[in-house]
C-alpha cells in the first residue's frame, strides 16, 4: 500500500493499519511489537494498566510465555481521524495443553507519526478443545492472505 499508515485514516488506511497490527502481534516478539507504540503509550489490557514501552515489553513477554502457540485475527470495527476500533479473537493453549479462544474489542488512539498512544482492550477467554481450533497457519508469523477472517469464520 502506498498510503502511509498515519492519521487521518481512510477506510483503506485503517484496514491496513489493523492488518499490520495483527501481523506484528503474531510475531510474538515483545521488543518488536512495542516499537508500534509511543514511548509513553498508555494501555488498559483487561484489568492491567501499563504505561510506556518497558512495561509493554514486560507484559507481552509474560503473556506469550503463558499463552502458547498464540494466533490472532483482528478486524476493523470503526475508525475516525486518529482512532480505530477493532474486534479480535485469538487462540492459544496453556502449559497443560488446554486450549482457549479469547474474544475482545480494542480502542486505539494514534499520534501523528502513526504510533499508538492509547490502547484499551476488553477480553474474555473461552475454553475450547483442540478440535475446535479455527486458526491454522505456520507458527509465529502473519496470517496468510487466504486464511479466513473473523466474519468468514462466523466469529
Amino acid at each position: 500500500m502506498s498510503q502511509p499508515l498515519v492519521p487521518p485514516f481512510t477506510l483503506a488506511g485503517a484496514t491496513a493499519k489493523v492488518r499490520a497490527g495483527e501481523n506484528l502481534w503474531n510475531t510474538r516478539d515483545p521488543q518488536r511489537v512495542a516499537l508500534g507504540y509511543t514511548p509513553d503509550s498508555r494501555w488498559r489490557n483487561r484489568s492491567t494498566f501499563l504505561r510506556g514501552r518497558a512495561e509493554i515489553i514486560e507484559f507481552l513477554a509474560g503473556k506469550w510465555a503463558a499463552e502458547l502457540d498464540y494466533r490472532l485475527i483482528k478486524e476493523l470495527w470503526a475508525y475516525g481521524d486518529d482512532r480505530i476500533a477493532v474486534r479480535f479473537a485469538y487462540e492459544y493453549h496453556d502449559a497443560d495443553g488446554r486450549w482457549f479462544r479469547a474474544y475482545g474489542n480494542e480502542n486505539w488512539e494514534f499520534a501523528a507519526d502513526g504510533l499508538m498512544k492509547t490502547r484499551h482492550a476488553s477480553i474474555n477467554d473461552v475454553p475450547i478443545t483442540e478440535s475446535d481450533r479455527l486458526f491454522h497457519w505456520d507458527d509465529s508469523g502473519p496470517r496468510p492472505d487466504d486464511h479466513p477472517g473473523l466474519s468468514e469464520l462466523g466469529l
